[in-house]
């Protein structure tokens, strides 16, 4: 078996810290929550993914393909068309991004009965 680095995102020079920031950002949660249905063209993900602008839905497609977790099918049509998918190794993100969505759908309301509370102390 190969020896592996020791990565740790604590460290604030450790460049797993990069890849982490990216799958937190919420915008990539959601692109590839959706992708894990299989291909997706730009307005289908624009479509889904409520209120991500087009400029950052390009930005977070971009990023994601940079870090090799999406890859872009650009096709010689007219009209051009391009689709996007999960690669392999952005398929793996999605059994833990689908979990923190789960979560977050179900506990919403402790969550915003704890912000209630919180708010209304002084």
């Amino acid at each position: 078996m190969a020896d592996h680095p020791a990565f740790n995102v604590l460290l604030a020079t450790c460049p797993s810290r990069t890849s982490l920031a990216r799958i937190a950002n919420k915008w990539t949660a959601m692109v590839v929550i959706v992708l894990s249905d299989g291909r997706k063209r730009f307005g289908d993900l624009r479509t889904a993914v409520e209120g991500i602008s087009s400029k950052v839905l390009t930005e977070t497609l971009r990023d994601l393909e940079r870090d090799g977790l999406v890859e872009r099918h650009a096709y010689a049509e007219m009209p051009p068309r391009v689709e996007y998918e999960l690669t392999p190794l952005g398929r793996t993100l999605h059994a833990p991004l689908q979990a923190l969505s789960h979560w977050a759908e179900q506990h919403t309301e402790e969550v915003q009965t704890a912000r209630q509370t919180y708010d209304a102390r002084d």
